[in-house]
């Protein structure tokens, strides 16, 4: 059976499409073999995209099932869930899926990489109009972390063999997890899954997964991890050469029309001083992004938001014109 999606400014992911195909012949589809891509057309002065949405677990879903469905991480779904019990939510406890999301930063071309949502961006045309696929990810670990900056893909290739490190090989000795081969071959043991793309950045690369239940969480040694269903779709249309940018950006403003939009995350180091240098930088993006186009914004709202960390985009300000005031709510 093959399910497409429709055109519009928000395209259902394949994997709700054929869910709600199937259902309706009462046929269950394997994870693995789910389509994926969160896809959205790009709408001028919009930095908001997708919609919030809310589903019914059933009584044998862990959480991590229910997000590998509905084309989410571990991290993002335990965040907007957190009365949830990740491994037994119980059938009919309504699960809340973070599907709206504020594009990061400000670059609108080829493969954006957001760490502090775990979360990759891929933009491209179709027929001339912009569009933009997201789907979650692994990152770094603390030891391990993933590069920021600006990269390239220089190359790509299916059915890649590993060729592990030899720090990686001494810390499976020293872990007990046994001795790692020189060259792991593809196969169900490869870590790297069916396919990869390496990047400039000297020794990383952006790749599948034999272990997808990883998938949203802080666990790799630097390279960026993906569902085995998702590389597969965008393997093939990032060609080499493409931009790669990785960021960091646990808050995100945005627009969506006349409204502005803040998306908080939880830091990578969570720890006291972060969260006080986080709140001053959380403000000078406001005031950046507010130079040209005044806001009237509610404090009460921002800090509702930061305080609770949960990756939804919450309104906490309007566009005011050029006669009114800026003060606040």
């Amino acid at each position: 059976m093959q399910c497409r999606v429709k055109t519009g400014a928000e395209r259902p992911g394949p994997r709700r499409a054929c869910q709600a195909a199937l259902a309706a012949l009462g046929l269950a589809l394997p994870l693995a073999a789910l389509a994926t891509a969160d896809t959205f057309t790009l709408v001028p002065d919009v930095q908001v995209v997708g919609s919030i949405q809310t589903v019914p677990a059933a009584q044998a879903d862990t959480l991590t099932d229910i997000a590998r469905v509905h084309g989410l991480g571990y991290e993002e779904i335990v965040w907007a869930n957190r009365k949830v019990d990740i491994w037994l939510p119980g059938e009919g406890t309504p699960v809340v899926l973070p599907k709206s999301f504020i594009l990061p930063g400000d670059i609108r071309e080829g493969v954006v990489v957001n760490i502090a949502e775990y979360r990759l961006y891929h933009y491209y045309r179709v027929n001339g109009q912009q569009m933009v696929s997201t789907f979650p990810i692994s990152i770094g670990r603390m030891d391990w972390a993933t590069p920021i900056g600006r990269w390239t893909v220089t190359g790509k290739q299916k059915d890649p063999p590993w060729y592990p490190p030899e720090s990686i090989r001494r810390e499976h000795l020293e872990d007990g997890r046994g001795f790692l081969a020189k060259v792991v071959p593809p196969g169900p043991d490869n870590p790297l899954g069916r396919y990869a793309m390496r990047l400039s950045a000297s020794g990383y690369l952006i790749h599948g997964t034999n272990r997808p239940v990883g998938v949203g969480m802080q666990v790799t040694h630097g390279c960026i991890r993906m569902y085995p269903e998702d590389i597969e779709w965008l393997f093939p249309q990032v060609p080499v050469n493409t931009p790669v940018q990785i960021m960091n950006q646990p808050y995100k403003f945005g627009w969506a029309g006349s409204e502005l939009y803040l998306e908080v995350h939880p830091p990578l180091d969570d720890d006291q001083a972060t969260r006080e240098r986080e709140m001053t930088a959380l403000t000078e993006q406001y005031v950046l992004l507010t130079r040209d186009r005044p806001a009237r914004i509610d404090w009460q709202a921002v800090e509702e938001a930061y305080r609770r960390r949960d990756g939804i985009p919450v309104r906490v300000g309007t566009a005011i014109g050029p006669t009114e005031s800026v003060a606040a709510f």
